[in-house]
Order: structure tokens, then C-alpha cells, then sequence
């Protein structure tokens, strides 16, 4: 709408404020068009402000100090009604009943500040609290003793100026790091993870002492975390965290611990999920939580339980990621930092806050010394009888002339307000009064202000001792309750499980899984790539889906697995319609999705007459038949592919013969030309692996498996699958050799006593037990060497004898697995340690002289090869290039 001109064209002066023409004061009311000006920034920095982002100071966000100073000023000892604390902290919080009730409850189950009593909800299953006129809560003494101290505390008006409210809360604590603090505000948010009440302290001593902090997160909810790129809680950084599962059987998953940041009732409907849609199976789930976790997952048969198990990592919120963000408000500032310097910012906090609290104690104990000096003075001098007849202002003079011989100790003047009250000190208090009682209350006095002299001296050394006392006084209990973990990346398409069917029409070259009317080549799942291999020898790797064109003339097709080394090809093909043929062998670890690559010499024409996939690199043998022509006497070649090198796949390959080929025809497979599989165990994530981490336990093939050793006293023999989970209490692993024995040392239960035995680890793929099964039988120590030695120790208070060594392999022969053994000692044992073993040289036996080979057997013949794959030409002998 247009402005209103006057007869000079110029725009009419119009009164913005009504209220002013009726003579009310300029500024009583702020026009609508000023105030939206600057809404937005107002807006977001009110809700940056005061609401969503804690202070360095104290750790709190504004509803939470409210209501942290309205319990204080509830506070008697006694529960409250956690609705009357609602009502009490509205006083001081114009945002509603709401949402008061759910931080309250937020700051209770962190049970760290308040007392909770009643139905406070449950973490763990996602439960609510009960309504706030059924559940009561007060302060707890840890709060009392560190958050609160009115002398110290800088306080500001309320929202309506009736009451006073803190600033911020002197607290001498990291409480932000002890509970955590999360919040979405305009522009910007904060998530800071709770840390471990135990390491915090120790971390300040660290800060304290000059040295530099380094604090991990810790959850109620216990599990798992790995925390190697947290980057002190900063932005960019991440936090992995997994559930705790054990496998109770092989058809049986029980997890006791979960992530923080989800419950029972989202963890489970995260497996169903994964279920329905394929990714894992799951027969049944049971949620017996209580108190604590349990969540009892059943599986189908044949379902492998260490695969499960990485697939609930892999696809449901049994693993979740976090990313910290520790923004914080300094002063009236957002700022990113992170948790080291959060901690070293509130401990500085917490030495300032000692230092003034003790400077604040100082001038009450020198008052009180000051003012017991005068009392002691004015009735010990008899200073009150000379004020018969005089007025109250003649009495103050009398009692400053009076005072003054006997004053010079004092530590500061005497004031008008020091002899007022001495004057009003009544007669009854003069007339009991004890000379040597005051002489001991001034000296304790002194006592006290060299104290604190001492500790403002010294006051670094304060400050630990302060640290410790709370340590001391609330530590137990807080031990920390997530595992700190390395973890292993789950390969997503090695755990899922064969959720499709994968169909093949080789003619019209289409694969997928919704080609049901055709060829059914394997079970796969939605997310495996496949591999095709065309008969004019292309190759392509796509992704599966229910359709897709590869090229008609569809050789070979499967799943592929990306870095398989021990998958080789074995291919003979005619270079172009009448050129050489050759053969190939080769492996297939890498690739671009839906590129064609030639695997021949790229001559038009080109065709492959045989083609094979052997799993394990298995031996296998071809005939070669040859077209009839003159003058051609060999028309048959036997081709042994072990002879040749694998390569890559694009290499030429050898010729085998110039000669067209008629077709080839499959004579034997063996068994694997590959080398034995070489196993590592890393444990730092506790489990095996071929990419050389941790300890080399062997080379493995065929049937070789793996002896773990628990605690328990039970060992278990797995096979060298790289998905197995071994269990925690796990002692001992290596590579199984069916012929060594094993040699234990334990303590029998029922006979009160050390016992050695030594036995052969039978075959089993179940955890068998070796000791005893009497409730107080323990397992002392294991031993897998050929020839253990261990040192004894005796207990010096019931005998004298020196220590012993036993050689266990004379003191002991090789029993049965059920044989209780030998009693180690009849002594009172202090400790048992093993030694190093007797070296051990395993019997050879001679050849027989019919055994022994001929001097020309076995030696290298000069037209053996010498590291070069063989050609075979057309009389079907071996040629070295």
C-alpha cells in the first residue's frame, strides 16, 4: 500500500506509537516492524543461549540449573514430589511444566546429581517414567557436596524479577564430561558423550600435575565401543558402538549389553527388520530385560551363529555410529572444542572455585579471631563497669579509650560496629565467663588459619587431595562399564545370508534372480556382484538384480567375491576363427562393475573352447582332440593345467597347439595346487585373519583346525573359518597338532590341592572340559610345549623349602583325558610359574635299505622347468620358454 504524500510530495509524518500521543512514555511499546528487524538473530541466539547448548561453567543447560537450584531450595533431607519441584523450578523457567518434567527425569537417570525414587523409567527397554505426582526425588550428596555454595555463587534476576536465580552453579567437577550433553539449536548443535566418573578424576590429577589428559567415553549401558577415531569428541570424529553377544549354543544368541543410544524394543525391531527383509535369519526372539539386558535370539538350523553374529553388526542396531560434537558456551559464545580442553578448562574451574572458597573461609576465621580477641579483652579488662551513667554514644568512646592499651595484636582496627557488638554481649555471658575456654577456642582458631594459609600455599597440592577425597568417597560403584575395543570392518556381503536365487538363460545372455522359468545356478543374496564369462571370452562383474543383460553366449556364471586369490580359471581358447590356440590360467580379484573385458588376444573371431572355475585352485587335466588333416599323426594332447603359472587375467597365456581343435574334454580334477593358507590371530579384535595382523598361528588346509584354551578349564577345537567369534575368557590359541599332548596344572575343588595331568586333545567341535567339575576347581596353568618345565614356589609362612622345578613330561606320563593326574605337591603353594621349556627334537626314523631311494631317483632332470609355464605343441611334448 502506497505512503501518503502531503502537497510538497514528501511522505506524511505518521505516529508509530499511538500510546505516545496519549502522553504514555516513548518506548512503552516496540513497533511490530522493528522487532522483526532482526527476529531471526535474536531468535537463534536465544535459543543457542538458553536452551539448547550447556555452559563450560557448570556443565548446564538453563532448565537444568533452574531446576538443580529449585531441589537445592526445596531441600531438607526428605524425597519431594518431583510435581511440586515442577512447580517450585517454574518460578525460575518460562518454558512450561513439560519440559522441566522430562529434563528432571533426564538428570535422575544419569544418577549422578539426584536421589531418585520411585518408577523413573527404564534406559534400557525405552520405558517412561511413571507420571511426577507418583515419583519423588532430593538431592544427592555428591550434588550437595559439589555443585552448591551460595557465598560463591554469582546470581542474577528471574524472568519476572520476584526471585533470585544462579548465573551459573559453582560446580568444583567436569560434570559436563560425567553426564553428557546433547542439543539441537538454530544453526548449530552439541553432542558430548558421558565420560567414566573414576577417569575423569584421575584425568584432573593428570591436568594438575602438568601432564596431558586423555579421556574415553563410558555408558551405562555398557557394550562395546571402538573408539580410534573419536578424536576427543570434536567435530568430524566417530564412535563405533556394539552390543555385547555371546553364543550360548550353536543355535542360540544371548546379548546382555547394548548400545548407548537405542533400547531393547529399537534393537529388536532392527533385527526383525534385517529378517523380513532377508539379511540374516532369526527363528525367535526373547526380551526377558529387567534390571539388566538379556535378549535370547534363536536361530534356524543350519545357521551359522559366528556368521549371525556379524551380520547383527552388519544390518541391524546391534552396531550403530555416533559423532561427537562438543560445542559448549563460553561467556555468551558458542564455541567447538573438544573434551581434553573441556577438562582442563573445568578443573582450572575447580582450583579457582577452592582458591575463593578458602579465601572466603580465611576472612570468617579471621573475623571470628578478631572478634573473640575483643570479647576476651572487653570482659577479662572489666571494660563494662565504666559505663555506669553514660549514654550509648558515650559508651562506644569509653570502650574505643579503653580498648586501645590492649589492642596492638589485633589484625585490624576496631570499628564503631566491633564495640556495638561487645555492647550488646549480655550480663549472663560475662558472669560465665571461662578465661582458659577462650584462650583454647582463639588458639584453635589460629590452628585453623594456618590451615588454610597452608592450603592457599600450596594450593595445587589442595586441589589433588580434593580430587581424591571424592574419589574416595563416590568412586564405588563407577567402575568403568563399556569394553574398550578395536573392531574389525564386517564384510556385509561374506555375513548376509542367501536371500535370493540366481537364474540364468545362457542363450538370450540374461541373469538375475527374477528369471525363475530358467537355469538355476546358485543361492545368493541381493547384494552379491556375479560373474559372467561369455564363449568369444569376455568377462563381466555386475551387481545382481531380477534382470540383467550380459551377451548372449553365456559360458559360466557365479557369485563373485572382491580379493578372491584362491578362486583360479582355467581357459583354452582359438585366437580369432583359424589362429593359434591357447591355454590361461588366472585369478580374478578386482574389477570395474559392468566393464567387458577381453580375455583373449582381442582377434575377431575368437572363440574358448574349454573353460573351468576351481573353488581351490584344484589340479585338473584336459584332452585336447585335434581336427583330422594330412600328415597330422597326434591328434590327441594331454594338458595337465597344474603345470601352469597362475597369472593375471589379461595375460596371453601359453599356445598350445597351431593346430584347429576338434574340442577338449575334462579327463581328472585333483586336489589343491595352491599353497597352504596362512592364519593370523589379531587380538585386538579377537579374531583370524589372512592380512598378516597379529600372531602367525600356521599354515592351514583341508581338515587342519584351531585349539583354544579357556579359563574354564575347557578347550575347543573350530576350523579355520574367518567369521568365527572366539569366546572372551580365552587363554591360549594356536594351530591343533593332533599328536602333542597338553599338559595342565589346576586345583582340585574337592581334594584341596594342586594336580598335573597331560593328555591328548580329542577331536570335538565342542567346548570339552579337563579338570574336575567341582565348584572351587580353577585352572592354574596351561602348557601346549612338547617338554613344559614350571617353577614352584612354596608359601614361606608354613615351610621353608626353596623353590622346586618340575620337569613336567618326567613328572607325568601322557594320560587319558578323564585321568585326574598327579598331585603337583604336598606343600602349601604360593605360585606356580611356567619356565623355559626343554627343547624338543622330533624323532626322524631311517629309511630301510629297501626305503632308501637310487642315486639317480629324485635329481633334477635338465628339461625339468625352471620356473617358466610349459607350451605344448602338436607331438604333445613340454617346451620351456
Amino acid at each position: 500500500m502506497s505512503e501518503e504524500l502531503d502537497e510538497n510530495n514528501e511522505p506524511e509524518e505518521t505516529n508509530d506509537n499511538p500510546q505516545e500521543e496519549n502522553g504514555k512514555d516513548e518506548g512503552s511499546i516496540i513497533s511490530v516492524r522493528g522487532m522483526y528487524k532482526d527476529w531471526f538473530l535474536d531468535y537463534a541466539s536465544y535459543v543457542i543461549l538458553e536452551r539448547a547448548v550447556p555452559s563450560i561453567k557448570d556443565g548446564l543447560k538453563p532448565v537444568q540449573r533452574r531446576i538443580l537450584h529449585s531441589m537445592k531450595e526445596m531441600d531438607d533431607g526428605r524425597y519431594n514430589k518431583v510435581a511440586n519441584i515442577i512447580g517450585n523450578t517454574m518460578k525460575y523457567h518460562p518454558h512450561g511444566d513439560a519440559s522441566i518434567g522430562d529434563a528432571l527425569v533426564q538428570l535422575g537417570q544419569k544418577d549422578l546429581l539426584i536421589d531418585c525414587q520411585g518408577n523413573w523409567g527404564n534406559t534400557l527397554t525405552g520405558d517412561r517414567a511413571a507420571a511426577a505426582r507418583y515419583i519423588e526425588a532430593r538431592l544427592s550428596k555428591f550434588g550437595n557436596e559439589v555443585v552448591f555454595n551460595p557465598k560463591t555463587t554469582e546470581w542474577t534476576k528471574s524472568y519476572d524479577g520476584r526471585n533470585n536465580e544462579p548465573v551459573d552453579l559453582p560446580v568444583k567437577f567436569p560434570l559436563l564430561l560425567a553426564q553428557g550433553g546433547e542439543g539441537i539449536a538454530v544453526g548449530l548443535s552439541t553432542k558430548i558423550l558421558s565420560h567414566n566418573f573414576i577417569e575423569l578424576i584421575d584425568n584432573a590429577i593428570k591436568v594438575l600435575q602438568g601432564k596431558r589428559p586423555n579421556i574415553l567415553p563410558d555408558f551405562l549401558n555398557g557394550g562395546m565401543a571402538d573408539f580410534s577415531n573419536y578424536n576427543a569428541g570434536e567435530r568430524g570424529g566417530k564412535v563405533r558402538l556394539r552390543a555385547k553377544i555371546k553364543k550360548q549354543d550353536n543355535k542360540t544368541l544371548v546379548i546382555n549389553e547394548i548400545p548407548f543410544g537405542t533400547d531393547t524394543s529399537k534393537l529388536i525391531d532392527s533385527i526383525l527388520k534385517a529378517n523380513d527383509k532377508g539379511k540374516l535369519k532369526v527363528k525367535k526372539i526373547e526380551d526377558n530385560t529387567a534390571s539388566e539386558v538379556e535378549i535370547v535370539i534363536h536361530l534356524p538350523s543350519g545357521i551359522s551363529p559366528d556368521k549371525t553374529i556379524d551380520a547383527l553388526y552388519a544390518f541391524s542396531d546391534c552396531e550403530i555410529s555416533i559423532s561427537p560434537n562438543a560445542c559448549i558456551i563460553d561467556g555468551d559464545t558458542p564455541i567447538f572444542t573438544n573434551v581434553n580442553e573441556i577438562l582442563k578448562r573445568n578443573t582450572e574451574q575447580t582450583v579457582d572455585l577452592l582458591k575463593l572458597e578458602l579465601e572466603i573461609k580465611l576472612r570468617e576465621l579471621n573475623e571470628q579471631w578478631h572478634f573473640s580477641s575483643l570479647e576476651k579483652i572487653f570482659i577479662e579488662q572489666k571494660i563494662y563497669i565504666e559505663f555506669d551513667g553514660r549514654t550509648y554514644e558515650e559508651a562506644i568512646e569509653v570502650t574505643h579509650e579503653l580498648l586501645k592499651p590492649h589492642i596492638e595484636h589485633l589484625i585490624r582496627e576496631v570499628t564503631d560496629d566491633d564495640v556495638k557488638r561487645l555492647l550488646e554481649i549480655k550480663m549472663r555471658r560475662i558472669t560465665k565467663h571461662d578465661a582458659d575456654k577462650a584462650d583454647n577456642y582463639i588458639a584453635s582458631l589460629e590452628e585453623q588459619i594456618a590451615e588454610v594459609n597452608n592450603h592457599l600455599a600450596n594450593l595445587i597440592e589442595y586441589a589433588i587431595d580434593y580430587f581424591k577425597n571424592l574419589k574416595k568417597k563416590y568412586g564405588a560403584g563407577k567402575e568403568r562399564r563399556t569394553e574398550i575395543r578395536t573392531f574389525d570392518s564386517v564384510n556385509k556381503a561374506s555375513v548376509i545370508v542367501s536371500n535370493k536365487k540366481l537364474y540364468v538363460n545362457r542363450e538370450e545372455g540374461f541373469a538375475g534372480y527374477g528369471l525363475k522359468k530358467d537355469e538355476f545356478v546358485e543361492d545368493c543374496s541381493d547384494i552379491d556382484d556375479i560373474i559372467v564369462f561369455r564363449e568369444d571370452g569376455v568377462m563381466m562383474v555386475s551387481k545382481v538384480t531380477d534382470k540383467h543383460f550380459f551377451g548372449k553366449g553365456i559360458a559360466h556364471i557365479a557369485v563373485w567375491k572382491k580379493g578372491d586369490e584362491r578362486t583360479i580359471y582355467h581357459m583354452i581358447y582359438q585366437d580369432g576363427t583359424k589362429g593359434d590356440a591357447y591355454m590361461k590360467r588366472f585369478n580374478v580379484k578386482s574389477i570395474t562393475r559392468d566393464k567387458e573385458y577381453d580375455l583373449t588376444k582381442g582377434t575377431k573371431g575368437s572363440k574358448v573352447h574349454y573353460f573351468s572355475a576351481n573353488p581351490n585352485g584344484e589340479m585338473e587335466t584336459v584332452q585336447v582332440q585335434l581336427r583330422p588333416r594330412p600328415h597330422l599323426k597326434k591328434l590327441k594332447i594331454d594338458i595337465n593345467f597344474a603345470d601352469l603359472l597362475v597369472k593375471g587375467r589379461m595375460s596371453k597365456g601359453n599356445r598350445v597347439t597351431k593346430n584347429l581343435i576338434s574340442k577338449v574334454i575334462q579327463k581328472e580334477v585333483g586336489g589343491s595346487t595352491l599353497a597352504a593358507l596362512k592364519i593370523w590371530y589379531d587380538d585386538i579384535v579377537g579374531k583370524i585373519n589372512t592380512d598378516e595382523r597379529g600372531e602367525l598361528l600356521g599354515e592351514f588346509k583341508g581338515e587342519d583346525k584351531i585349539l583354544t584354551i579357556m579359563q574354564s578349564g575347557e578347550y575347543r577345537l573350530h576350523h579355520f573359518d574367518l567369521s568365527i567369534h572366539f569366546p572372551e575368557d580365552m587363554i591360549h590359541i594356536e594351530k591343533w597338532n593332533p599328536e602333542k599332548p597338553l599338559s595342565a596344572i589346576y586345583w582340585d575343588g574337592e581334594k584341596d590341592n594342586y594336580y598335573v595331568k597331560r593328555f591328548i586333545v580329542e577331536p570335538s567341535d565342542k567346548k570339552v572340559s579337563f579338570i574336575t567339575e567341582h565348584e572351587k576347581s580353577h585352572l592354574e596353568l596351561v602348557l601346549t610345549d612338547w617338554k613344559p618345565v614350571v617353577n614352584i614356589s612354596f608359601d614361606k609362612r608354613t615351610n621353608d623349602r626353596e623353590d622346586e622345578e618340575v620337569n613336567i613330561e618326567e613328572f607325568i606320563a601322557v594320560k587319558g583325558l578323564k585321568a585326574l593326574g598327579n598331585r603337583l605337591t604336598q606343600y602349601k603353594v604360593k605360585q606356580i610359574e611356567p619356565l623355559d621349556p626343554i627343547p624338543y627334537e622330533p624323532v626322524v626314523e631311517e629309511p630301510t635299505k629297501e626305503e632308501k631311494p637310487k642315486e639317480d631317483e629324485g635329481q633334477d632332470d635338465d628339461n625339468d622347468d625352471k620356473g617358466g609355464p610349459a607350451s605344448v605343441e602338436d607331438d604333445g611334448q613340454a617346451t620351456l620358454f
